[in-house]
């Protein structure tokens, strides 16, 4: 046997067990953490199996594979549809990067609320031309978050996004595009609004248009970001544009997805390791 897919959720995978039965093939589901396993049993069908993974991965919610789990109405006994408390699903689904950012821009809001912003954007802000050699706040500024609901946005939007691509591409992956969306978006932000700023958008919108885009130029890293949460983030990013809003960081949201996308453009084009027989 051989694995073809990770899912966390039990329900999508049944579905894609049920749908690849219908096509002759014969998958095994194993339950690993809070992780569903595909294997595949017939290991001579890989190279077949592997472009089912790709349709499934580019749209997971087609009809084909709901349908397919009502004409077979088969079940496997042992995936339990169990309910997880939420900060143990939030562990188990995210790494130690995405969880310490997280608890970083908590750490820095609660000492935003406790000391005030203009106290904490003087350590942390942008740096003016006095204060270049002041590594830290070429991205510090990422880590600041004016509102509770702008925080909590951010951040599940980080945690869903950076869980994706620090679970299939590694920590050190998500670390790059971090740093480098950070410094980016911070700098393009600076460039219209001078240098106090703040907020964790810029490098979420370069996460988004990183994982989207890598998702559908390379099915088999698995990465999804389904195209309509995109689109209405463009849309709220033009309607900053529009209304001309001096509270959104709007530079900081063009600059971050331009970067995702080239840098998901650039790593779709490494030519990928043959595997080994």
């Amino acid at each position: 046997m051989v694995r073809i897919l990770n899912l966390n959720n039990p329900r999508l995978a049944q579905a894609f067990v049920d749908y690849m039965a219908t096509q002759g093939f014969t998958l095994t589901i194993k339950l690993e953490s809070q992780e569903v396993q595909l294997w595949l049993e017939d290991e001579s069908r890989l190279e077949e199996a592997e472009k089912q993974v790709a349709l499934f991965v580019r749209d997971p919610l087609h009809p084909r594979y709901q349908e397919a789990s009502w004409k077979t109405g088969k079940a496997q006994p042992h995936l339990k549809m169990s309910h997880t408390p939420f900060l143990k699903s939030l562990r188990s689904r995210a790494g130690p990067l995405t969880i310490g950012m997280i608890v970083l821009c908590l750490a820095v809001f609660i000492l935003q609320q406790m000391v005030g912003d203009e106290l904490v954007m003087s350590w942390l802000a942008w740096p003016d031309s006095s204060r270049v050699f002041q590594v830290w706040r070429w991205f510090t500024p990422a880590l600041m978050n004016f509102s509770f609901i702008a925080l909590l946005i951010n951040l599940a939007w980080w945690w869903y996004l950076a869980s994706q691509i620090e679970m299939h591409l590694g920590s050190g992956k998500l670390f790059t595009v971090t740093l480098i969306s950070a410094l980016i978006s911070g700098w393009g932000q600076s460039m219209v609004s001078g240098v106090w700023f703040g907020g964790l958008s810029g490098v979420v919108y370069a996460l988004m248009g990183y994982a989207w885009l890598t998702g559908q130029l390379k099915p088999e890293s698995r990465l999804y970001v389904p195209g309509g949460l995109l689109v209405i983030s463009l849309i709220f990013m033009f309607i900053g544009y529009a209304t001309g809003g001096a509270d959104v960081a709007n530079a900081a949201h063009a600059f971050g997805l331009g970067l995702g996308l080239v840098m998901a453009f650039v790593d779709t084009r490494t030519p990928r390791n043959k595997k080994s027989k």
